[in-house]
């Protein structure tokens, strides 16, 4: 069964947006897995304002598209904005929230009860004009008049990405222009109630997905095939698109990051993946497994290999609690055999959202070089990452796992199986 995505209902009524039910808890999981739409889009845009004041911006304008569906759920040609920085919002601190859109697509957004007005962009075609003063003096000219009628006097403004010709444009008219992005991202590290239940209902869809790439594995499939059944099953799901294309087989687990090939899959190799999804209702679900692909047993060699992966994330797991500083848990954190150290995963943790997000912690030699410190918080959601596999073999294991952060250590969002084969469980 497909999950609905409520909050992305084209219907142009708002008031027909369904509200979903708080749903009871089984088994003493805190976790939600329902929420109202209207609460999450107004719990979020709450956030970023409380930011901005505490930043001393009379305004952002938001060109990244996960931004704009942070500060208020509207979602249109989500990839193509990716590429091109023409579609934008100006979120005031106090004021009318107005989506400058693609010629034609208002009403894509529009019933929205977080977008007060709409307007037509005026950097459309950013291949063609966006780079001169055709299109970056008006946008100039027209965000300017909004800070006069909005800001009180402010002239700090926060873009998130543009070109530079529009921040450019923005100072020609006399506001003071600084790069927000880290203080959007900085805001979003917490998850409201209503997020954590979307991180939920997606890292659903994303488990179901695995479960039929597990179903298919079997020898003289390939990597792309494999990668076709999760992609189709994440959009069956209500998911939107995979970020990577990290599946892989046999000696192409060994580094890590190889992407899905035509490389047929032989007995006894292994398949390793990384979901890396944007699921249901626009959040990511992360989680990574390795699989021992039959008939036959695993050798010892994959399963210490396996073994390894499987205590570095449980250790690491293990260690986290609110309070802890980031270099904390690097120091921490499961000592990596010296074999597998110069193929180690970049980060141990690193946050989860909208996307990968805020924190990104690195091992204690990389920490300094990778990674800012911070502190760990309830209401933030991190995956704990490993990847076990030495310089010179010909096999390697990724394993990973989704957890949110409580007020006493943390509770697992991701909850698929262990390969009890390769566990050394099997019966």
């Amino acid at each position: 069964m497909s999950i609905v995505d409520f909050e992305n209902l084209t219907d142009n009524e708002p008031d027909q947006i369904p509200v979903i039910p708080s749903a009871p808890m089984a088994n003493g999981d805190s976790i939600p897995t329902a929420f109202d739409p209207v609460q999450l889009r107004g719990g979020r845009l709450k956030r970023l304002r409380a930011m901005m004041a505490e930043q001393g911006y009379a305004a952002v304008v938001l060109f990244d598209p996960y931004n704009q569906r942070y500060a208020t759920g509207s979602r249109n040609m989500f990839g193509y904005f990716l590429r091109n920085s023409t579609r934008y919002v100006y979120v005031p601190l106090e004021g009318p929230v107005i989506l400058f859109e693609y010629p034609g697509s208002a009403h894509v957004s529009t019933w929205l009860e977080t977008i007060d007005e709409s307007r037509t962009s005026k950097v459309v075609w950013s291949a063609v004009n966006q780079r001169d003063n055709m299109s970056s003096d008006p946008f100039g000219i027209e965000i300017a008049e909004l800070m006069e009628e909005h800001g009180k006097g402010n002239k700090k403004i926060g873009l998130d990405r543009c070109a530079l010709n529009l921040a450019r444009s923005l100072e020609a008219q006399g506001l003071e222009v600084f790069d927000c992005m880290q203080d959007t991202l900085h805001c979003r590290r917490i998850k409201t109630p209503e997020e954590i239940a979307c991180l939920a209902q997606s890292m659903a869809g994303s488990e179901a997905a695995v479960a039929a790439v597990e179903a298919a594995i079997k020898p003289g499939v390939t990597e792309n095939e494999l990668f076709a059944i999760m992609y189709g099953d994440v959009i069956r799901q209500g998911g939107e698109f995979i970020e990577t294309r990290l599946l892989s087989s046999g000696p192409r687990t060994n580094p890590w990051f190889n992407e899905a090939s035509n490389r047929v899959i032989r007995p006894g190799e292994l398949v390793a993946l990384d979901t890396d999804t944007i699921g249901c209702h626009g959040y990511y679900s992360d989680f990574s497994r390795t699989f021992h692909v039959g008939p036959g047993k695993p050798s010892a060699y994959q399963k210490s290999l396996y073994r390894m992966a499987y205590d570095q994330v449980h250790h690491n797991m293990g260690i986290l609690k609110p309070g802890m500083s980031y270099r904390e848990i690097a120091e921490n954190a499961w000592k990596i055999p010296e074999q597998f150290l110069d193929r180690r995963y970049p980060s141990i943790i690193h946050g989860v959202g909208m996307h990968g997000e805020t924190p990104l912690v690195a091992h204690h030699m990389d920490f300094d070089r990778f990674s800012k410190d911070g502190i760990l918080e309830p209401g933030m959601v991190v995956s704990v990452e490993s990847y076990i596999g030495e310089v010179g073999a010909a096999d390697g294991v990724k394993l990973e796992e989704e957890v949110l952060i409580t007020e006493t250590g943390v509770e697992k969002l991701s909850r698929y199986p262990f390969d009890e084969a390769l566990l050394g469980r099997e019966f």
